[in-house]
């Protein structure tokens, strides 16, 4: 159902819940909805000028102090705050905006909890506060002073026959409606008005003052563009959700890890902290994660580099242009009364220690201008080459990854049975041990002693499953001497990411190594492959072809399709399949990027671009 407005004779009331972002967003929707001809805040009177100041600086975030009897309280203006987005909306359609609250000194601070204003986003304004508006909580003495004074403040507003609308918070509403049904005098109170002055914040405080995180007060600077009357609370609109602007942020950090580390976030991660931050959160009374646990999450699932660049992204704010005719002051959450929690990130050292004398660093070369290094790679060169400590690195993978075939291949041909004439290969202690109730001794056989394997299949990405081809490069590469094998694999086109002059990173959608090397013609053009249906199966094909032994090592999510196994069944040779699950994340990682150089003469400085990255 549609969005009501809260009522009160001519005068609108917006219940919120300071400092939350989706009850800013209400006061637009608002303000919108009934044109008011003054706007008033649950602000005390003394903050008019000061408040009204730093409302217009708005999105640059600036503070307010407070100075009485020697004390100094703070009072922050952020965009997402609804009392300031009042003032602020107040200010662009030229109506008054006034603060009308009471001056109090001593206020206790409120440690109850309120809901999530997340829920907000589901339920619309008047289903949240209803509960509030029917059964208000218990006030104080100061309270009472503070509703009286306000409502007193209202009916000088509404008696000259202007339509108000009235931004206070959720606790305060119902009382003050109460109020309004009879007239309420100016009570007395002895507390003078306090000395306010708008005041720069420190770009470096915002890390760590503000209610709402950064990252998300860019976004609703964003939002804000829109028109008011489709940014409002409706169910149906769900354009301003915390939990989907939090999943982005997580992405925007994957691409900065990636970036820095070359490794990528997995989408099983991904539904991991999903479900992690949920579900702390559930267990914490909310709907919706903090800032520390959200910072936890990163770093409990990405490790430590990727929550740090988590960080980073959520406390950028691109608007701290300072009021050169205003004081700076830097705050912490202890100013504020809030509570402290700290996280610490241990980022692995890529520099050495600091020497007596120190060694000369030659500087890396950059870009004189955007796009040289891809108008060099663009010109061309003497023909592309690998980069030989990759080449390495992979060839010790296809090694390993066949004494993890022959083993898993041995392990499904072991024969166990009780213990009659002969001990075969041994005893096995663990069915017997199992067996135990039996009073048997069990001995195993193992078969298929002498197999090898004579090819490595590892699949990445199957690759156009879903009709989208991501990895369209597809080449046949020789070894260039007897320790390297033939190679041929499917990848990320070269070009299209340049750590360096005549350096290209790519990443392999799938591959197969064969040996011994300088045997295998062009696997992708050959057509006695052409009847397979996938890149995959092309691969398991051209090992089965090209190997001497009768194993071939097929690792990859899924097993090969029957069509695939029966075909490589009637070459004479046989799979063994491995998971890719049994071997590690950074691992995979590391192999699957690679760098391909423009020419040989580029390995001379390739390890000094692809070294610091």
């Amino acid at each position: 159902m549609p969005e009501r407005l809260i009522l009160k004779d001519e005068i609108c009331f917006v219940p919120v819940l300071h400092g939350r972002a989706e009850f800013a967003l209400a006061v637009r929707w608002a303000i919108a909805q009934y044109n008011p001809e003054f706007i008033a805040v649950e602000l005390p009177r003394s903050l008019n000028r000061a408040a009204s100041e730093v409302a217009a600086r708005l999105p640059h975030i600036s503070v307010i102090l407070c100075r009485r009897g020697g004390e100094t309280t703070y009072l922050l203006a952020e965009p997402t705050d609804p009392a300031m987005e009042a003032l602020r909306t107040a200010g662009e359609r030229g109506i008054p905006g006034l603060c009308i609250d009471a001056e109090t000194e001593g206020y206790p601070e409120n440690r109850e909890r309120w809901p999530d204003s997340y829920a907000l986003t589901r339920l619309g304004l008047t289903a949240f506060a209803e509960p509030f508006l029917s059964s208000p909580p218990p006030a104080t003495g100061l309270d009472l002073l503070r509703e009286q004074t306000m409502a007193h403040r209202l009916q000088e507003l509404a008696a000259q026959g202007r339509r108000v609308l009235f931004v206070c918070g959720l606790g305060h509403a119902r009382r003050i409606m109460d109020l309004l049904d009879r007239p309420q005098p100016l009570p007395f109170s002895r507390t003078g008005a306090a000395e306010a002055c708008p005041a720069n914040l420190n770009p470096e405080s915002i890390k760590e003052v503000c209610n709402e995180l950064p990252y998300l007060m860019k976004k609703y600077e964003g939002q804000r563009t829109s028109p008011p009357e489709q940014g409002g609370p409706d169910r149906e609109d769900l354009s301003f959700d915390r939990l989907l602007i939090q999943e982005g942020l997580f992405r925007e950090a994957a691409g900065d890890f990636n970036k820095a580390t070359g490794e990528e976030v997995k989408p099983w991660q991904y539904r991991i902290m999903r479900r992690f931050r949920r579900n702390w959160a559930l267990l914490m009374g909310e709907l919706s994660p903090d800032f520390y646990q959200l910072v936890l999450t990163a770093k409990g699932v990405g490790g430590d580099e990727y929550a740090h660049c988590f960080y980073k992204i959520a406390v950028d704010y691109p608007w701290i242009r300072p009021e050169p005719s205003w004081e700076t002051v830097s705050l912490s959450a202890a100013d504020l009364g809030r509570r402290q929690k700290k996280v610490s990130f241990f980022k692995p050292l890529r520099r050495t220690r600091r020497r007596l004398m120190p060694l000369p660093e030659k500087p890396l070369a950059r870009e004189s201008y955007p796009g040289q290094w891809a108008q060099m790679w663009a010109s061309g060169g003497e023909g592309i080459c690998s980069h030989p400590p990759e080449d390495l690195i992979i060839e010790k993978f296809g090694k390993m990854s066949g004494r993890k075939a022959l083993a898993r291949l041995a392990q499904s041909n072991r024969v166990v049975e009780p213990f009659s004439v002969s001990l075969r290969d041994g005893i096995d202690l663990r069915e017997t041990l199992r067996r135990l109730a039996e009073d048997k001794i069990y001995v195993y056989e193992e078969r298929n002693r002498a197999a090898k394997v004579g090819a490595v299949v590892v699949v990445f990405d199957p690759d156009g499953e879903d009709g989208r081809e991501r990895f369209p490069w597809k080449l046949t590469w020789l070894g260039e001497h007897q320790d390297e094998s033939d190679m041929a694999f499917y990848a990320t086109l070269p070009g299209e990411d340049l750590v360096g002059p005549g350096i290209s990173r790519c990443v392999y959608g799938g591959l197969v190594m064969t040996y011994p090397p300088l045997r295998m013609l062009d696997v992708w053009t050959d057509p006695f492959f052409d009847w397979a249906r996938s890149k995959p199966e092309r691969l398991l094909l051209a090992g089965a072809d090209y190997s001497r032994e009768r194993v071939i090592a097929y690792l990859a999510k899924r097993p090969p399709s029957a069509r695939a196994r029966a075909a490589v069944q009637r070459m004479g040779r046989q799979i063994a399949y491995l998971p890719l699950g049994m071997f590690s994340p950074a691992l995979l990682q590391k192999i699957r990027y690679f760098h391909v150089l423009s020419g040989h003469q580029v390995r001379n400085y390739a390890e000094e671009y692809i070294g610091k990255r």
